[in-house]
């Protein structure tokens, strides 16, 4: 297929920032980036325009750097409670995902924008306790949440759970099961 080179005005993810030189279709130049002023031509008068759009990027790239840094600090000192069904055995029954933690960070810091795939978590947290996780605001920022994750189901305390066990050891009683036919209640089926 054939290509052109053209220059980028606007950031375009997968395909560069402002002032990149990059090779395109023709076609995707003609139908899509030139129509909708994303890009120009390379031409001797564009290259003259390369460095208004360095700066453009320069400025555009300052700002996301001191956003990214502004939202680290605040995430740096939040510390977040969330709560994990679990069964009476203190089993998890689900788990708290990166959408969780996303939802639970808008709703500590209203303002702050964080995309799911911001928060790199490597896998669902299903146990109780302290956990860190990093938030990749940036690509040179990266900022550490601090969540504490309980159980829905109170702890017992001591005393109550030393008591328990001795009320619960005699309270409990084996329980007889009966070995019932897959076909119990059922039609067998007929063979011929």
């Amino acid at each position: 297929m054939p290509t052109t080179e053209v220059i980028l005005t606007t950031a375009i993810r997968g395909l560069g920032a402002e002032a990149d030189i990059v090779s395109v279709k023709r076609g995707f130049a003609r139908n899509f980036l030139l129509p909708t002023g994303r890009a120009y031509e390379v031409t001797p008068v564009t290259l003259k325009r390369i460095n208004q759009l360095k700066a453009k990027r320069a400025e555009r790239e300052a700002q996301e750097r001191n956003a990214a840094d502004e939202a680290a600090r605040k995430i740096n000192k939040l510390k977040l409670t969330l709560t994990l069904e679990t069964g009476a055995q203190g089993k998890a029954f689900g788990s708290i995902t990166a959408r969780d933690l996303m939802d639970a960070l808008t709703k500590e810091l209203p303002n702050l924008e964080i995309e799911r795939h911001a928060i790199q978590l490597e896998r669902p947290i299903k146990d109780h306790g302290d956990h860190e996780v990093s938030v990749r605001l940036h690509s040179e920022v990266t900022a550490t949440l601090r969540v504490h994750v309980k159980s829905n189901v109170p702890e017992p305390t001591a005393d109550a759970a030393a008591g328990d066990t001795a009320a619960s050891k005699t309270s409990e009683q084996p329980v007889k099961t009966e070995k019932r036919s897959a076909y119990a209640g059922k039609k067998k089926p007929a063979t011929s």
